[in-house]
């Protein structure tokens, strides 16, 4: 007998089509990302695994890792400074910067099974701490998420703004110039309306706003999303910097005025969900044609680099345990 509701059936289905589609979004960027790296080899006489090792065998990896892991650390303090501001100005002024530090390092060993596990376990840490409501924590996890994409908007607008022949010229393969400027165009318009609508002066009737999980947007001001947009972008201005640098170590000739305009775009790509951000993978091979061997050095600074910050996470993990599940609980039980 199915004891399974009709109406779970078609969400289910939509689910599993879901899924199926991002992996054929994701083998279809690796295919492609593929024949053109084939392509390369073969003007070269060589076959894709061997121009790869050429690649690869032509750096100069004591440099590359006394760059990244700087990088890393650097990101690990920015990031949790960022994430410990929103939580100090939304949630509660008595949490401590060295309280964040140990739960945000432990939550990047649950993002390398999935980013939202890891904010989820730093929900689950601020209510057993300090006693804030899941979903008014949650919020505020929104609120950061908001501003790092426009802080990706806005930079990769400034270098448009600044280098937009260079837009033109890798606007070979795809119509980049005009898919930014639309992109530019709806953000611009939304952000606005976000801001109206969050604080009250737009729609005065409506209560979805009112929900929980937006206790962070009714709350954040104009102002409060610049400061923490000024928070983060120390992050975003040194991955141009060590991404131009790690490129130039591999022989590939970029300038700092490419990065500024395309490394944005391309952690937007990033944060598609598709398994190995495929989508960023493909459009380094967009972006950089005469060098498709660009896309696996993506691959292999993604993987260095979340792999560094959850070995972060290690060091961090006896402190964060010992506050999550001991201090944590004897903190909630009745006095």
């Amino acid at each position: 007998m199915n004891l399974q509701p009709q109406n779970d059936k078609p969400r289910n289905r939509l689910s599993s089509l879901a899924r199926l589609s991002t992996w054929v979004v994701t083998f279809a960027c690796f295919y492609l990302v593929y024949t053109r790296t084939q392509a390369a080899a073969a003007v070269d006489g060589m076959t894709v695994l061997g121009y790869l090792r050429f690649f690869f065998e032509s750096a100069s990896w004591s440099l590359w890792l006394l760059l990244m892991i700087p990088y890393s650390l650097f990101f690990f303090l920015v990031d949790s400074h960022a994430t410990w501001r929103v939580i100090r100005w939304f949630n509660s002024s008595a949490v401590r910067f060295s309280d964040i530090l140990p739960i945000r390092a432990s939550a990047y060993i649950l993002s390398l099974l999935n980013e939202q596990v890891g904010k989820g376990a730093m929900s689950l840490y601020l209510l057993r701490r300090h006693q804030i409501p899941g979903w008014q924590a949650v919020s505020s996890m929104i609120l950061l998420a908001v501003v790092e994409v426009y802080q990706l908007l806005l930079f990769s607008a400034l270098g448009v703004f600044l280098y937009f022949d260079l837009v033109v010229s890798a606007s070979s393969m795809l119509p980049l110039a005009s898919i930014l400027l639309w992109v530019y165009g709806i953000a611009l318009v939304y952000l606005p309306l976000h801001l109206s609508y969050f604080s009250g002066r737009l729609f005065k009737e409506s209560g979805f706003r009112d929900k929980p999980i937006f206790h962070a947007l009714r709350q954040a001001r104009w102002l409060d999303y610049v400061l923490i947009l000024l928070c983060k972008a120390p992050n975003l201005l040194m991955a141009i910097v060590v991404y131009t640098l790690a490129l130039q170590l591999f022989s590939v000739d970029v300038r700092f005025e490419q990065m500024l305009v395309f490394l944005p775009v391309i952690f937007i790509a990033a944060a598609l969900p598709l398994p190995f951000h495929a989508g960023a993978l493909l459009l380094w091979t967009v972006l950089f044609p005469e060098y498709p061997e660009v896309g696996v050095f993506s691959l292999v600074m993604h993987t260095f680099f979340v792999t560094f910050n959850a070995c972060i996470g290690l060091v961090f993990l006896p402190v964060a345990n010992r506050e999550l599940f001991l201090d944590g609980l004897s903190s909630t039980e009745p006095k």
